[in-house]
């Protein structure tokens, strides 16, 4: 229920806020403990040249008394705070429970200072330091003592300033934490909103690149390809629901008429034969377009995967030039190779053969077509990640007021009726040049002829982008 219910946002923020209380927990500990630490081990050196003095001032001394309890002499200096010093005849039968008992330390502190000449020991407000000396035949015990005035009160002050510090870390760290999380996500939030907005009827609209932000970005370009995947998917839809009854009506339409004339009298072998003509010529263009309907429709850019090679754009554009000589003897191709490359590696494209050999011969027909057989210009060029066709022809053109039509599908413009075609050449072709990550650019004017731009990656450029991604 807390995962449904607590939003990715929230959850980085508590994760930001949890990593932040941890860092600033572990290193306020390793403050306070190094600083105690070491506070412990500069008292014990303080008081470890406090002993030797009085080790080195007994040993100074012609004679040492001894008083009844064992203890030969008490030192009160003032160097350290509330320090008291001792020096013990160390008994013969080593017992030094009276010891223990009137300096109130533990038997083991007088024993180990004995055997090992050095003993240590706290009670958490005093601290102690024995050393064990002789002097004559006579083994005694030093020990400094002194109250750590540091540990008590400073680092009771340390201590108290490291837990302000630290819930006043953890608050900013729980504003900082909001903040950040709210930066990461609002680029996402963005997004989000965005994407709500589009829906079938604004398929125009596109996802914003979002500045420095890489992986986003390709979140982005992937989500506007697809986008203009389906944009295409449904403009071909669109168009060819709404071209295909008027177009296949017609040819119906002149098909009943004919047959119902001749079935309604009796007509001789003749007007049957030209009856029969007429609706084999209607039937003849009936499959034209409806073999050209599923072309469009096979290629409309919706994602379908085709088998893609490596493809050597000057060998494909040879073998269009020869296709369409051969189909028609009056195409008049010029092929300019000119800005062709040194390295005929940037020549290749990843795509497929015969779609793209397709697209490119019905442009270049197209060019023969409405020039009424004048000479056409095909360029090819390339650069380190582009290859690019140039077809551009003399012919009557397309009226400015129409150019923006020309990608419907069975839309022919008004100055071509005097031309065969369908209108399908030019939407198929772009949807071809763009299932391969190509762009295609249309110019004419009426009457001046007409320039075809095509674009596609070559095979190296797209490698290059796969290992960077």
């Amino acid at each position: 229920m807390f995962n449904k219910v607590v939003t990715n946002q929230t959850k980085t923020m508590l994760l930001l806020m949890l990593v932040f209380t941890a860092v600033i927990l572990c290193f306020s500990g390793l403050v306070y403990f190094s600083i105690v630490n070491f506070s412990h081990q500069r008292f014990y050196e303080l008081l470890k040249i406090r002993a030797a003095t009085i080790v080195q001032i007994e040993k100074s001394k012609e004679h040492i008394d001894i008083s009844e309890n064992g203890i030969m002499s008490t030192f009160n200096g003032e160097e350290l705070p509330m320090e008291k010093d001792y020096v013990f005849a160390v008994p013969s039968d080593y017992n030094f429970q009276s010891i223990s008992e009137e300096v109130k330390i533990p038997d083991s502190f007088f024993t180990t200072a004995v055997n090992s000449g050095e003993a240590n020991y706290n009670d958490r407000e005093f601290y102690y330091i024995g050393q064990s000396f002789k002097v004559g035949d006579q083994e005694y015990i030093a020990i400094a003592s002194a109250k750590n005035h540091y540990v008590i009160y400073y680092l009771g002050f340390l201590k108290r300033t490291l837990i302000t510090c630290m819930v006043m870390s953890i608050f900013f760290s729980m504003i900082f934490s909001f903040y950040l999380s709210r930066t990461l996500f609002k680029p996402i939030s963005k997004i989000t909103g965005k994407v709500k907005e589009i829906s079938s009827e604004n398929l125009h609209l596109r996802l914003e690149s979002q500045p420095d932000n890489k992986e986003l970005n390709d979140l982005v370009d992937t989500f506007n390809d697809m986008l203009n995947r389906i944009e295409t998917s449904f403009e071909t839809q669109n168009h060819l629901i709404g071209n295909v009854s008027h177009e296949l009506r017609t040819p119906l339409t002149s098909i009943m008429g004919e047959a119902d004339v001749a079935l309604s009298i009796n007509r001789s072998v003749e007007e049957y034969q030209e009856t029969l003509g007429i609706i084999l010529n209607e039937a003849e263009k009936l499959d034209k377009k409806i073999k050209a309907l599923l072309m469009i429709a096979q290629t409309g850019f919706d994602g379908k995967i085709q088998k893609m090679d490596k493809v050597r754009m000057d060998q494909l554009l040879w073998d269009v030039i020869e296709t369409l000589r051969r189909i028609d003897s009056r195409n008049n191709i010029y092929l300019d190779i000119n800005m062709l490359p040194d390295n005929p590696k940037k020549l290749k494209v990843q795509g497929n053969e015969q779609l793209l050999h397709l697209a490119v011969a019905n442009i270049i027909n197209n060019g023969c077509k409405y020039s009424n057989f004048q000479q056409v210009k095909v360029s090819l060029g390339a650069t380190d990640t582009d290859v690019f066709i140039v077809v551009k022809d003399n012919g009557i053109g397309i009226p400015q007021e129409e150019i923006n039509k020309i990608y419907d599908p069975f839309f022919r413009a008004s100055n071509t009726k005097n031309y065969e075609g369908y209108g399908i050449g030019l939407p198929l072709a772009r949807n071809i040049i763009r299932m391969h990550n190509g762009e295609l650019i249309v110019s004419s004017h009426e009457n001046q002829g007409t320039t075809v731009q095509l674009r596609f990656p070559n095979f190296y450029s797209i490698q290059r982008e796969e290992k960077l991604s």
